[in-house]
Order: C-alpha cells, then sequence, then structure tokens
C-alpha cells in the first residue's frame, strides 16, 4: 500500500486577495470538509520586472517579497476563514510565475481551485491567464470559481 493511499487528499488553491481568490478558497475548504482533505493555499510572487535595462531596486532581498507575500496570504486566510476552522489549512508563498508555481504545486494533488480572475488583465475577459494556461496543463482537476460580481448602480 502506498503512503498517498493513507494521506490525506490534498486540495491545491491559488490565492492573490482578489475576490474570485477569496471564493476560491472557501470553495477548496468546502471541498476538503466533505472529503477529509487538507487544503495547500499557495500565493505566487515575482520580482518587480526592470524597465529599460533598469535593475529593481537592490534595498529590497527576496526575504521582503516571500514575507510580503506570506502577510498576504495570511491575512486572506483570516479574512476568509477567521481563526478557527477545521480543514488543516497549509500556507506558503513560493517565487515564480503564478501559472508555474500553481501547476507544480498540482502534482499528485486530488484538485486545483482557482478565482477565474486575479488582479491583472481584463475585468471584461472570461479567465484570466493564469486560469486558462492552468485548466489547460495541470495534472489534476481543475475548478475555476467566480468571484462576487459587482454591479453598477
Amino acid at each position: 500500500m502506498s503512503n498517498n493511499a493513507t494521506s490525506a487528499p490534498r486540495i491545491v488553491v491559488g490565492v492573490d486577495g482578489s475576490e474570485p481568490s477569496k471564493a476560491a478558497l472557501r470553495l477548496a475548504v468546502d471541498q476538503a470538509e466533505l472529503t477529509g482533505g487538507v487544503v495547500d493555499a499557495i500565493c505566487a510572487w515575482e520580482l518587480p520586472p526592470s524597465w529599460y535595462g533598469l535593475a529593481p531596486p537592490a534595498d529590497t532581498k527576496l526575504a521582503d517579497y516571500q514575507e510580503q507575500a506570506r502577510k498576504l496570504l495570511d491575512r486572506v486566510i483570516d479574512e476568509v476563514l477567521g481563526p478557527e476552522h477545521t480543514v488543516e489549512i497549509r500556507p506558503r508563498s513560493a517565487q515564480g510565475h503564478p501559472a508555474a508555481v500553481l501547476l507544480d504545486a498540482a502534482a499528485r494533488a486530488r484538485l486545483l481551485v482557482l478565482g477565474n480572475r486575479g488582479h491583472g488583465g481584463f475585468a471584461e475577459a472570461l479567465l484570466g491567464s493564469v486560469s486558462q494556461h492552468c485548466v489547460q496543463h495541470a495534472p489534476c482537476p481543475v475548478v475555476v470559481v467566480r468571484g462576487p460580481r459587482h454591479h453598477e448602480t
């Protein structure tokens, strides 16, 4: 019997602080409750791009970016789930393009859960580039969650 047969199902969720990612976190936790699983909440981050050959500020260390991403992730988990939840949440921030980080994290996962859009791109698009890439290349089933709709008055 393999170790995978005795371990809890692993559900990976991408969290960037956007409303769709918060909805994805809620769904991932609900699914983990139903299946006795654990949730790997992932926040990917990248160094700011250089502009016209200029490098990012040298006074900012990689650890600073890592810490900022982890604080964002912890804040979103607390906001969405509160201090007490019945599912094991394993928060992790990782450097890299979000699609690559999430696909890597989804290896041997039971499910990958994503918001349909993050903070970038065109608000009118049905899927963001990260969720579209993950849907096409994930090693496991993918659920894409739409965030709450905002209506103009």
